[in-house]
């Protein structure tokens, strides 16, 4: 394992004496990685520090994230741990609490080699390495990828068992109140939290007890999108009940870092202003085949022009197998496995793309309209950045949540309903008729066309010099070089032109 007693951005910072470092700990997982590389490079930039961003050798996320790292900021991955003890059915999240545990050995080397080590900063599945932060008297601040109601779940989960002896695990209330009058259903809960019964619920309920330990949160939101939730931790705050949080989002990816030319932005150049609904499930989202052929009729339906990046459908559910029309081993071509003549017919007003689309690139584009989206949070936060209205279609993980929350208190998102209500088919007279509703529709549609354009603005103002995430930034940025007894000026980087 490499000594961090020197880092890249340390032997490139000027100044006369050393900057203090920041460790970032990053869980598996681009949706994970990503924004706590943006996060880094702004206390590089921005604040002056030295920051190494540490990651695991097992389930190590994939390499198009890791080149995406900024060149300020220093790495490091944690040498392998066994885990092939582990049954092949545990749930990821189960597996990856038990990476972290069995990781600690390492990181506790490599935290006593940092040196002017000014903070610790764990990724929410990586709470078990708080106590080393305590060890060797430096703060640790959990960053949170997400939005600040899914912390409130969490909040809401470990206060739910004050009190309650050990092993006993309780059921969240149905449905679940939570601040600004947002009500969720069991259903829309994320997976682990919906039954208490769940192996996984008492490793969260375990990693949110740690949360209480942690000097403060570092979360990827803004202040102007969940205002309630902010202010109800600000008086839990106040009053010792939680950390703080700090929101210093969004965190989003520049189009400029999506390298490589597209044919789907050469596509987006012949197409008119606001004409085109851009339709994409993430890296890990995959649709039936059944529902795959749904989407693409109710897309022809609807009459508008689309930009479809289609993934790999998952045969699980027995559907039928596809017509191989177009070309290729269907085990290989995503294209395949769409309707029969479907191509041919929309080739006019439509293109569909296999498995990758440039989606900054994409979402910052004239042409592009509506988003229909599976939710992640990342996504999410470069569709309102760009001021694209949303059609939440979410999946899995905490997608659900998300876009009840999209849907209803930030009113950016329209939602696609499946026909009886367990998210197992969308039709295709739904999908016309949502996607007719956003980019055409008077009442709904306007409404929430015209919250993004509000919510894009509110994004931006954000880190705008006196935004509320760049003030929050520089008040824990503050507090960790106080601590180190750091009395280094603040450097902008971006303010002498640089990126």
């Amino acid at each position: 394992m490499e000594s961090l007693t020197s880092t890249g951005a340390e032997r490139a910072a000027s100044t006369e004496q050393p900057r203090p470092h920041v460790v970032l700990l990053a869980s598996p997982g681009a949706g994970h990685l990503i924004p706590l590389a943006e996060l880094a490079r702004r206390l590089v930039e921005h604040h002056g520090f030295a920051a190494t961003l540490v990651t695991f050798t097992d389930l190590i996320s994939s390499p198009e994230a890791l080149s995406g790292i900024p060149a300020s900021v220093s790495t490091t991955a944690l040498p392998s741990v066994p885990l092939h003890d582990l049954p092949a059915a545990t749930p990821i999240e189960t597996v990856l609490f038990e990476l972290v545990r069995r990781s600690l050995p390492h990181l506790r080397t490599l935290l006593r080699s940092a040196a002017h080590l000014a903070a610790l900063v764990p990724n929410f599945f990586c709470s078990a390495a708080l106590p080393l932060a305590a060890e060797l008297g430096v703060p640790a601040y959990i960053f949170i990828p997400t939005n600040l109601t899914s912390l409130a779940i969490m909040r809401r989960t470990v206060d739910l068992h004050d009190g309650v002896p050990h092993g006993e695990h309780r059921d969240l209330p149905e449905p679940l109140e939570l601040p600004g009058g947002m009500s969720v259903r069991r259903a829309d809960l994320p997976h682990a939290f919906r039954s208490s019964h769940e192996p996984v619920y008492a490793y969260l309920l375990e990693e949110g007890r740690r949360y209480r330990h942690a000097d403060g949160f570092l979360m990827n939101t803004f202040y102007e999108m969940e205002p309630t939730v902010v202010e109800e931790f600000r008086q839990a705050a106040v009053g010792g009940a939680w950390p703080p949080v700090f929101p210093v989002g969004p965190f989003v990816r520049s189009g400029s870092d999506e390298t490589g030319e597209s044919a789907c932005i050469e596509w987006l150049d012949r197409q008119p202003s606001g004409s085109v609904v851009y339709v994409s499930f993430g890296s890990g989202g995959s649709l039936s085949v059944k529902q795959t052929a749904e989407l693409a009729a109710g897309m022809d339906a609807s009459g508008h022009r689309f930009l479809w990046v289609v993934r790999m459908p998952s045969t699980d559910g027995g559907d039928e197998e596809p017509e191989e029309e177009h070309g290729g081993d269907k085990n290989n071509n995503p294209l395949a496995w769409l309707p029969e003549g479907f191509l041919e017919r929309t080739k006019d007003k439509g293109l569909a793309v296999a498995a990758w689309a440039p989606q900054v690139r994409v979402l910052s584009h004239p042409a592009t309209a509506a988003f229909v989206s599976h939710c992640g949070w990342n996504s999410t936060l470069e569709s309102v950045s760009c001021g694209v209205p949303m059609i939440a279609w979410p999946l899995y993980a905490e997608q659900r949540l998300n876009a009840v929350l999209l849907e209803g208190s930030v009113g950016v998102a329209l939602r696609a309903r499946d026909a009886d209500g367990d998210g197992v088919v969308v039709t295709r007279g739904e999908i016309a008729d949502v996607v007719r509703e956003l980019m055409e529709g008077a009442e709904k549609g306007r409404a929430v066309r015209r919250q993004a354009g509000d919510m894009q603005q509110a994004a931006a103002r954000a880190w705008a010099p006196e935004g509320s995430s760049r003030r929050a930034l520089e008040e824990v940025a503050v507090t960790w070089k106080a601590r180190r007894g750091w009395r280094g000026e603040v450097t902008d980087v971006r303010a002498s032109g640089e990126r």
